[in-house]
């Protein structure tokens, strides 16, 4: 572990300082892993991130990186990505930065399919700012903007994914921290948009208005609520009340990457075809 702390991160930058507890570290780690499970080299990556807890990660880490603009991540990334289709290029954005502010940005880009690999640390709240409730806030939670619990249905990000156009989507918790490494390794692997939505935990601003108990108790909430998919493929609808599936939820090849499709039409403007 050491030695990976030394090579995929920026020195003198750690500890880091988010909250005692808080899931964001477990889902950067799997971030790096699966980075280093793929021997990739830095120079090949890409990290951008956008404005919230989450999104300091990209500061923490030595690649070529972008700290951006509040829910701007993913058209930061594109950029990227179009400027150079070689980069393995990797959002790492928040629940409220992705599904709110960023929200068409995110619809748009699985609707291109471009080649992202996008890790959202869904910690159900906006915990930087306040405490404030996302569209990932779950229905009947209480937010300080939703003190008698939120009236609103959440997102079920998964399925916005899969309806807008992305090609792979998958889900996983920071409980299954192994889980959660191979997926975003998945993820990278793939020709196209992929969604990894990572299921954390926020203790300060989420646990304690909601009265979840410590880090430890929110763990073991996410250990007894998420079902494997091949588990939860078996079960009857009356027993998936209150509970989520991981794993690979969708995954499709063959179509067409954005930035191939728009190398395809320089090449087919400049033949004069």
């Amino acid at each position: 572990m050491e030695e990976m702390i030394n090579k995929y991160f920026r020195p003198g930058r750690l500890p880091h300082i988010w909250c005692p507890g808080c899931g964001n570290g477990v889902v950067t780690g799997s971030v790096v892993k699966a980075i280093a499970k793929l021997d990739l080299s830095k120079d090949d990556v890409a990290v951008i991130s956008g404005i919230g807890c989450s999104s300091r990660a990209s500061g923490y880490l030595d690649f070529n990186t972008v700290h951006s603009a509040h829910g701007r991540a993913i058209p930061v990334a594109t950029g990227v990505k179009l400027a150079e289709p070689k980069l393995n290029v990797i959002v790492l954005t928040g629940d409220g930065d992705a599904t709110a502010i960023g929200g068409n940005h995110f619809i748009h880009a699985c609707r291109r399919n471009i080649d992202l690999t996008v890790v959202v640390y869904n910690n159900s709240i906006y915990g930087m700012t306040g405490g404030q409730y996302s569209p990932m806030t779950p229905y009947h939670s209480k937010a300080t903007t939703a003190p008698y619990g939120m009236i609103e249905p959440d997102f079920n990000l998964a399925e916005l994914a899969k309806a807008a156009g992305a090609t792979f989507v998958a889900r996983c918790t920071t409980f299954h921290a192994q889980m959660l490494s191979d997926l975003i390794v998945k993820g990278i692997q793939h020709k196209g948009f992929s969604l990894i939505e990572a299921v954390s935990a926020c203790p300060i601003s989420f646990g304690r208005q909601n009265k979840m108990g410590g880090p430890a108790e929110m763990m073991m909430w996410q250990r007894d609520h998420a079902v494997p998919v091949a588990a939860w493929d078996k079960l009857p609808e009356e027993k998936r009340e209150g509970k989520f599936p991981i794993g690979v939820l969708y995954q499709v090849e063959g179509r067409k990457e954005y930035t191939e499709a728009y190398d395809e039409l320089i090449a087919m403007a400049q033949g004069g075809k």
